[in-house]
């Protein structure tokens, strides 16, 4: 009798379409998750829905009109485009499909798919390579959700982590490569932030309550095994050592941050520093996104662009993210194998 193995390809998602309504829509539905805000559940309502969405909606909507495709969301093309490549590459033993944390596709709508396929086993694939509550939690959280009330539960395997895989940095490395890291001064690995309290209950409940935001993430410990921020740092060594990078000739990074209570160093910090020390030529690499996004195209190729131009550097250059790239459907191939 044969079988099928089901897989399932996670990401945060994106707004239907650049328009207010759209994106209101979609921070409603973000900001609101208790992973990702963290608050008592009244708070959170009245934070979310009586102040940010509304003066952040129509702000938010003008940054990703400066991205949008004629196609449609630059996030949303490239999981597409990855799940046919991938579900290709893998041949019909295996189900590919894709669903959005947040909004389209859903996971509801994925999963479905999944379910009248009869697949024997479902392997969950949050496509964010360092673990957090915020995303790999929600979203592994989410799918198990939705998964609980079916008559027939498959066996289920969770991905929920890939920084340390040596095909997710090939892939890295592969997609450097047009770029000769020697024609720039320094190099930047910038990772979306995230805020210090998520690091210290996620190391209160794994950790043994021992995180320092210092020295402790400058390896990897059975303690710190699931910690976002030490699996930064340790994304970056691995990178760093395959590319021949120096130290000192290169930094590690959170941006995209909304208060001072976020993990340190801030990227925007370090390109303002480093224009001000002499730097003219940045590469940034963002390893926390396997596709480009709103984080990468414009909030790094735009607007620390423009900052480190203002504080006397004269460019700054994105590492474009793995996208559809070879050899991160290889990669993606070898962890759904791997787990299989």
């Amino acid at each position: 009798m044969s079988t099928k193995t089901g897989v399932l390809l996670i990401n945060l998602g994106t707004p239907d379409s650049p328009s207010t309504p759209d994106v209101r829509k979609y921070l409603t539905e973000f900001l609101n998750d208790p992973r990702v805000i963290d608050i008592n559940a009244a708070g959170r309502f009245l934070l979310v829905n009586g102040i940010i969405v509304p003066f952040r909606s129509s702000k938010s909507a003008k940054l990703y009109s400066q991205i949008w495709t004629k196609e449609g969301s630059p996030l949303l093309l490239h999981g597409l485009k990855v799940k046919q490549l991938l579900q290709q590459s893998l041949g019909a033993e295996f189900v590919v499909e894709l669903g959005m944390r947040y909004q389209s596709p859903s996971l509801a709508s994925a999963l479905d798919r999944l379910r009248k396929a009869q697949v024997d086993k479902i392997i969950l694939l949050p496509l964010y390579p360092q673990y957090a509550s915020s995303s790999t939690g929600s979203s592994v959280e989410k799918a198990l959700e939705l998964i609980k009330d079916w008559e027939v539960t498959p066996s289920l395997t969770v991905i929920s982590k890939f920084y340390d895989h040596p095909a997710f940095i090939n892939a890295c490395v592969e997609v450097a490569g047009k770029y000769n890291i020697a024609d720039y001064d320094h190099i930047l690995f910038s990772y979306h932030g995230l805020p210090e309290r998520h690091i210290l209950k996620g190391d209160a409940h794994y950790g043994g309550g021992s995180c320092a935001f210092n020295t402790c993430c400058n390896t990897i410990t059975k303690d710190n095994a699931y910690c976002y921020r030490a699996a930064c740092f340790a994304t970056t060594r691995a990178l760093t050592s395959r590319l021949r990078i120096p130290e000192g000739k290169y930094t590690t990074s959170f941006q995209s941050r909304l208060n001072d209570k976020w993990i340190k160093p801030y990227s925007d910090k370090v390109v303002v520093e480093k224009a001000e020390q002499g730097i003219k030529r940045m590469l940034v690499f963002s390893p926390a996104f396997v596709a480009d996004c709103l984080e990468t195209i414009y909030e790094i190729g735009t607007e620390y662009d423009e900052l480190f131009k203002k504080h006397g550097g004269e460019k700054i250059q994105l590492v474009e993210s793995l996208n559809e790239h070879p050899a991160w459907i290889e990669a993606l191939k070898a962890l759904v194998m791997g787990a299989a």
